[in-house]
């Protein structure tokens, strides 16, 4: 018997069964800065029908029920953190540099034909900043904040974390729009009849990135502050 209904919030749904991101993700249902509204009025936004999205994400959740014991919302606050950092923050800090010249050679040898193509470029440098700018600030100021507080949970360190924990929610919209953008530029990453190989690797990996960036999101945003803020 599944446990989701119309009215099961969406980050809800991807907190217990992280698979159906996929799912959202192919309906372009926003699952982490957006996810705070039931499931029946996200499709209904994105004009589809509630109850065959509903459907989807049962299956899913009947498919992967096994998967529930050792889903990364269940660590504990210390441990998600090391997961994000191990798996997220390490991901961008490889990806985006690596992927930087493809898209920069893209925009040159086709941008001349397909302007879309400079404004990717344009949209990736500054999700690229943004995204490794706000990754550092987590290492290097929020989290150890967050784990002062686990450890200790005292007024004056949630005072301190209050507006760190806003900004970064702030920088997730921020990053979620850009990418959102990229979506909208790339007609949701459609390649043309004639794509050479560096376009279809860009636009292969510019979703790989989008899918990371999104976990990686909410389980700030819906795990780990929700957490915070509960506390505090």
């Amino acid at each position: 018997m599944s446990s989701f209904t119309l009215q099961t919030l969406v980050s809800d749904i991807v907190t217990a069964v992280p698979q159906t991101a996929d799912v959202f993700r192919s309906l372009r249902i926003d699952f982490c800065c957006g996810g705070q509204v039931p499931l029946e009025e996200a499709a209904k936004q994105r004009q589809l029908d509630p109850a065959a999205v509903l459907k989807q994400v049962q299956s899913l959740e009947n498919k992967f029920a096994d998967y529930l014991e050792s889903r990364p919302s269940s660590l504990k606050e210390a441990e998600l953190i090391e997961y994000i950092q191990e798996k997220h923050h390490a991901f961008l800090r490889e990806e985006l540099p690596a992927l930087t010249p493809y898209v920069t050679k893209l925009a040159r040898v086709h941008g001349d034909r397909r302007p879309e193509l400079l404004e990717v470029q344009k949209l990736f440098s500054g999700l690229k900043q943004e995204l490794l700018d706000h990754t550092q600030d987590e290492d290097d100021q929020v989290f150890p904040l967050i784990l002062k507080f686990v450890t200790d949970p005292n007024p004056q360190t949630a005072e301190q974390l209050k507006p760190h924990v806003s900004e970064l929610e702030q920088e997730h919209a921020q990053a979620g729009q850009i990418l959102q953008e990229l979506r909208d530029v790339t007609t949701d990453y459609e390649l043309p009849a004639d794509a050479c190989g560096t376009y279809r690797l860009v636009y292969q990996r510019l979703a790989m990135l989008e899918k990371d960036t999104f976990e990686h999101i909410h389980l700030e945003n819906n795990v780990l502050f929700e957490r915070i803020r509960a506390a505090v």
